[in-house]
């Protein structure tokens, strides 16, 4: 066949996949209205706003870290000649042609680059459009939208958030709950199994968990969370007595609580020594059962250690700074076994991040 005829065909076939996504449309959505949903969907600049940060996690713990052009290359120069046109020309391959658009089994749905994890089988579903489609993806961080006008229209483009591969596009047209079809060229993925062995690259990094009170949790999550390596803090009640407690029940003075920040962190990157460091730096350890303007034993400063390792790092960080006199009153830091962690209710997290409100806590980075 001729490279012309080749051309016509393609061609006929990408508006044959257009009819029958609009056919699609139109049957499943007529009339359909409203804000568009893809922006909340997907990853945007303005979610990461430290900047400054060496490394980036999803909040399923995958290193999100933008690669180097050089080693995307690498990577792309690797792969089929199918899947170099569509990850790094922004092709599309022919509708009704790709090898996962028919794939039912449960799994996983990575980046064929770099093996990021994109969606999963349970958002998959059958659009008849020609290529797979996905109502959402396998974590928000992970695939990134752009305004893409190539074609005269007005579309959104997804790209990898790790290696800027593209994926296919993201439209207002898919089911419930989102209401959003995620339209992915096979040649962009590489599936796994469910229970078949996957790459470290489409794993989770490993990671430890720290748990600090140094006064009120809205300040020491925020200054956790702007460290280098942490993957996640969360702010929570600990050391209690009473399942599941309530801020205004720990407010009561009646549960044994204190306020709490859960760190998970990439001991990789960070260290639990330099996040010691970073609390110790966060607070004044010398006050009792107080912090700043706060006043109340859910208030008080405390190391809740996961480990003997952990443990025993505290008490000599604990001892070098009080053989150091870093401070003119004794520390009043307790170091105790972690009990349960109980989240604290929603409108604690990432509360200086959402209101713009600071306070009595220091930036220790």
């Amino acid at each position: 066949m001729n490279t012309t005829a080749t051309v016509v065909l393609a061609g006929v076939g990408a508006l044959l996949g257009l009819l029958a996504t609009q056919a699609w449309v139109a049957a499943r959505h007529p009339g359909r209205s409203g804000g568009s949903p893809i922006a909340t969907a997907l990853s945007q600049p303005e979610d990461h706003p430290n900047v400054t940060h060496t490394h980036k996690y999803s909040k399923s713990g995958y290193d999100v870290t933008p690669l180097p052009r050089g080693q995307v290359e690498e990577l792309a120069s690797k792969l089929s000649p199918e899947a170099y046109k569509v990850t790094q020309k922004a092709g599309t391959e022919a509708p009704f042609c790709g090898n996962l658009l028919d794939n039912h089994k449960d799994g996983v749905y990575c980046c064929v680059v770099c093996g990021l994890p994109l969606f999963s089988s349970e958002a998959k579903f059958t659009s008849g459009t020609g290529w797979p489609s996905f109502f959402t993806t396998f974590d928000r961080d992970h695939v990134v939208g752009r305004p893409d006008t190539s074609l005269g229209m007005s579309r959104t483009e997804i790209e990898c958030a790790r290696c800027d591969a593209h994926l296919g596009h993201v439209f207002e047209d898919g089911p419930e709950p989102t209401g959003l079809r995620f339209c992915l060229n096979s040649a962009s993925l590489v599936f796994y199994e469910q229970g078949q062995e996957r790459p470290a690259a489409s794993l989770p990094v490993p990671t430890e968990t720290a748990y600090f009170a140094g006064g009120c949790f809205w300040g020491i999550e925020h200054y956790f969370d702007l460290g280098d390596g942490v993957i996640e803090a969360e702010s929570g009640f600990m050391q209690g007595h009473v399942e599941k407690p309530s801020y205004e029940q720990v407010c009561d003075h009646n549960t044994g609580h204190a306020e709490t920040v859960r760190v998970v962190f990439d001991p990789k990157v960070i260290t639990y020594e330099r996040l010691l460091q970073a609390f110790f730096d966060m607070h004044d350890p010398t006050q009792v059962n107080r912090q700043g303007p706060d006043v109340g034993d859910q208030y008080r400063s405390g190391i809740w250690y996961a480990s003997d390792a952990q443990k025993s790092a505290a008490e000599a960080y604990i001892k070098k700074l009080t053989e150091q006199h870093k401070y003119t009153r004794p520390i009043a830091t307790a170091v105790e076994a972690a009990k349960t962690f109980y989240p604290a209710e929603d409108y604690h997290q990432d509360y200086i991040a959402r209101t713009g409100r600071m306070c009595y806590v220091k930036n220790p980075w």
